[in-house]
């Protein structure tokens, strides 16, 4: 785990081992980028809505926020740590994973 611009992060290989153990995605892209293919079991929670919905954030196991490339998700992370939520951040985002060959899913449901 680095610590990129301020907050903690991993690269896509760390996300998968750690979904693997349970951990809890946020994707915080808006809802078009979101169904067009993320992370399976991957919340949806946009950015521009994360203020007014910490309450349906994951709580009780690690939590990795993704979005597109990284940098969104980067803003969440530093939210979240200012709100008193643990997170990292997923370097690279969306696009890293799909292009490492992970498993997408696409629509509106996180499985």
């Amino acid at each position: 785990m680095s610590d990129a611009g301020g907050v903690p992060e991993v690269d896509v290989a760390a996300l998968a081992e750690a979904r693997a153990n349970g951990a809890a995605v946020v994707d915080v892209r808006q809802p078009d980028e979101y169904e067009a293919g993320h992370v399976p079991g991957a919340v949806l929670l946009p950015l521009d809505q994360l203020p007014g919905r910490t309450d349906e954030v994951p709580r009780g196991q690690d939590l990795y926020v993704i979005c597109q490339m990284g940098g969104r998700s980067a803003k969440a992370v530093a939210f979240l740590a200012g709100a008193g939520i643990p997170a990292t951040n997923v370097a690279g985002g969306t696009k890293a994973w799909i292009e490492a060959g992970r498993p997408v899913v696409e629509g509106p449901d996180p499985e």
